[in-house]
């Protein structure tokens, strides 16, 4: 078993995120998980991703508050427990457009290079 306590997760920055912290909660460690990492995003009212694609899927998962998902002018609010999964390659934007801030779990496989 890989132990990770949450005052251990450090910070990361997401390319093209906006008014967003994000932490690591497992992955890009030492005998942390081999097939992806999984971060909590943590976006202030008004913040969000967006417009773009990555060449791998991920999974949203929202812990609390609401995430507004666009893909293809579609739009989706994902509340709490809530889950999509993005394809790779798809277009999507996300936008927290309440007064609360929006905790998210995001999964994602490691890039090929990794």
């Amino acid at each position: 078993m890989h132990l990770k306590r949450f005052e251990d997760a450090q910070p990361y920055e997401a390319p093209n995120h906006f008014a967003c912290h994000g932490l690591r909660l497992q992955g890009f460690e030492e005998n942390g998980p081999t097939n992806q990492w999984v971060g909590l995003s943590q976006f202030l009212p008004g913040g969000g991703a967006g417009p773009d694609s990555t060449p791998f899927e991920k999974v949203y998962v929202v812990l609390d508050g609401e995430m507004t998902v666009i893909v293809d002018d579609q739009e989706t609010v994902l509340g709490p427990m809530d889950s999509c999964t993005i394809p790779a390659n798809e277009v999507r934007k996300i936008e927290n457009r309440n007064n609360t801030i929006c905790k998210m779990l995001v999964v994602i496989p490691y890039p090929p290079e990794s």
